[in-house]
């Protein structure tokens, strides 16, 4: 073979393998996107895969609640203990069952009201990425969950008659960088009961290395109506992890913002640090909190 003839060939090996290069490159923008530690009930990612992720939640809860609508507060303070494991299984690339919120409660208020464990309501639902661009690095993924009233009203849990949660999610890649957010509704069984609220996260993440990929985040709830569950005459809600059916709560609105990490211990493993801090008066229930998980993916 000369010369011309090697050349040639080379340039056609190249050639053949730019776009499994681009393809390789395109699929593993996903691995550089670190999945949300804050909010972990309702900041759904949009990735389809199969993982079990347990967690720990420490979380002060506001020193005061407001009652009513005439200014009245009454005293809380202390904190609140999560111990819960999420579950999902990607079915085809694109489809995915969820089980986002189950787990042991440990509820210890410093004043008026009484320390309490048992058990959270349990979720159940599915998800679909409609878009899965990942020469562009972009997903596109709806979702609905049924959250069943199976816990301990001891903990808050199990009241009402369960709730739905329909969002969207998606995420944007540019390189080491990526935007995910996250909207959607809690929409109750029993509206004159629980309260419907609108959800909102975001989230922007760096994939520094391996094992230090830092993320800022914000996450947000507005009560839509009214309930009716006695003797909650609260004026703001429950946060994530609880649905009081507060009857003064309509039209406020919960915002806390957060940073963390995550690192990548193996193939299939990481650990997630997360410290949200509420930004909005008044706190209620979520005062400050300190999330770490585990991802253990299959």
């Amino acid at each position: 073979m000369n010369t011309s003839h090697r050349n040639l060939l080379t340039t056609l090996t190249l050639l053949v393998s730019l776009p499994a290069l681009s393809v390789a490159f395109a699929e593993d923008w996903s691995a550089k996107a670190p999945a949300p530690v804050t909010n972990p009930v309702f900041f759904e990612e949009p990735f389809i895969r199969s993982e079990i992720r347990p967690l720990f939640m420490y979380q002060h809860l506001g020193k005061t609640l407001p009652v009513g609508g005439a200014g009245a507060t009454v005293p809380v303070g202390g904190n609140v203990q999560v111990y819960a494991m999420e579950i999902r299984w990607a079915v085809t690339e694109r489809l995915a069952i969820i089980a986002t919120k189950d787990g042991y409660v440990n509820f210890n208020p410093a004043a008026t009201l009484t320390k309490a464990s048992g058990w959270a309501d349990i979720s159940l639902g599915l998800k679909y990425a409609v878009i899965d661009d990942r020469e562009n690095q972009f997903i596109l993924t709806p979702g609905v969950e049924l959250e069943l009233p199976t816990g301990n009203r001891d903990v808050f849990q199990g009241n009402g008659q369960g709730e739905w949660d329909i969002f969207l999610a998606a995420a944007k890649g540019w390189g080491d960088l990526t935007l995910m957010g996250n909207i959607g509704a809690r929409v109750p069984n029993n509206m004159a009961r629980d309260t419907a609220q609108l959800h909102y996260s975001a989230q922007l993440g760096y994939h520094a290395h391996r094992y230090f990929v830092p993320f800022v985040a914000a996450n947000g709830f507005t009560v839509l109506n009214a309930g009716q569950q006695e003797p909650f005459a609260l004026g703001v809600e429950g946060f994530d992890l609880i649905n009081f059916g507060s009857k003064a709560a309509a039209g406020s609105t919960q915002v806390a913002l957060g940073c963390g990490f995550r690192s990548k211990l193996h193939e299939k493993v990481e650990l997630g640090f997360a410290y949200e801090r509420s930004v909005t008066n008044p706190r209620g229930v979520l005062d400050d909190r300190f999330t770490v998980d585990f991802v253990l993916r299959f």
